[in-house]
């Protein structure tokens, strides 16, 4: 097994392929240097990257969990942060790319029935979802939507696992494409949320990954449905959980400064108001880890020791977050007066 290299968990990797997936989107796939199987992997999970000019970005897995190597999808995005028009402008085959994980917060829980909905470059995590929920023999759905046929990456994909279940897959994409009764791919056009969910039978979970406002639509639709729901974002919701958690802490140290006490260093820090936890930690620490500092990443996620999190970001869920084990120091707070992090 292809250990990590240092104790934050890194070890190189070698990208062996990079391939044209769909207008705008390349996979690249990864192997150990030692040629060495890398650590398995379940649905759902992601794993951070480091490019080659430091910036770290997280990537969910989309190839065979029994495979030796890794493969990521990244779609070009004009208007990113850059780590994306890096990765497509930079020649990469062949060289060394830092990974870390793979972590899972997506995982795939028993449920009666699933429904996957997937918006763009979103179907990466989806597609590992329902071929895992096909391989245990559950009862599942997938609904994936994109701007245009030539920008859907992996619906070859798609057919396949169409093919696998004996389903209808000799229909061309366009417009609205039923592969059989569980799989419908949608071109140019909105998928219908509502519809989808209302159909949904009782005891199902909603599993759905695509941009911020697919997302905010569905949960909206899932509002007053009896329905299981878990998403995974790859862009900053502006109505997302950060309001909520602020308007959770009013009242309890709303615009107060508080103390951070980091465990390994035995360093502490003042948090004022209007200053993030992680830009306060790396005044001492500055080789903290972070990625998209807006709370959907998990790169920062941290072990809280001690104190009182508020949570802001979109990743933990209830459970998780009533628990305060971890938080995501970039968008979190603090309701209590210290906060002790494992750091």
């Amino acid at each position: 097994m292809n250990r990590p290299t240092n104790s934050d968990g890194w070890r190189d990797t070698i990208v062996t392929q990079v391939r044209l997936e769909a207008e705008g989107v390349l996979s690249l796939t990864l192997a150990a240097p030692d040629g060495q199987q890398l650590p398995s992997w379940e649905a759902g999970a992601h794993i951070d990257v480091r490019l080659p000019s430091g910036t770290v970005r997280q990537y969910s897995l989309c190839g065979d969990p029994d495979a030796a190597d890794y493969t990521v999808a990244v779609l070009r995005e004009e208007n990113g942060r850059g780590g994306s028009a890096e990765i497509h402008d930079t020649a990469l085959v062949g060289r060394t790319l830092p990974i870390r994980g793979p972590r899972n917060h997506f995982p795939l829980h028993a449920a009666e029935h699933y429904v996957f909905i997937a918006g763009g470059i979103g179907i990466t995590p989806v597609l590992a979802l329902a071929r895992e929920a096909a391989r245990q023999g559950a009862s599942w759905e997938l609904h994936y939507g994109g701007r245009s046929a030539t920008s859907m990456a992996f619906t070859s994909e798609v057919r396949a696992l169409a093919s696998d279940l004996s389903l209808a897959s000799d229909l061309s994409l366009g417009g609205y494409l039923s592969l059989g009764s569980n799989i419908s791919l949608v071109e140019g056009e909105p998928l219908d949320l509502a519809a989808i969910v209302s159909r949904a039978p009782a005891g199902a979970a909603v599993y759905a990954c695509g941009p911020a406002g697919l997302l905010a639509a569905l949960r909206e639709s899932c509002g007053g449905a009896h329905l299981a729901l878990y998403t995974e974002q790859f862009s900053a919701d502006p109505n997302a959980a950060r309001a909520a958690a602020q308007e959770d802490a009013a009242g309890e140290a709303p615009g107060q400064a508080f103390e951070v006490e980091l465990a390994r260093t035995g360093a502490t820090v003042t948090v004022e108001p209007g200053t993030s936890i992680l830009e306060a930690v790396r005044t001492v620490c500055p080789d903290v880890l972070s990625s998209c500092e807006e709370g959907f990443c998990g790169t920062c996620e941290t072990k809280v020791l001690a104190g009182q999190p508020v949570h802001a970001d979109s990743i933990l869920n209830e459970r998780e977050r009533e628990s305060g084990a971890s938080m995501m120091i970039c968008v979190g707070s603090c309701a209590s007066r210290r906060l002790v992090l494992d750091l």
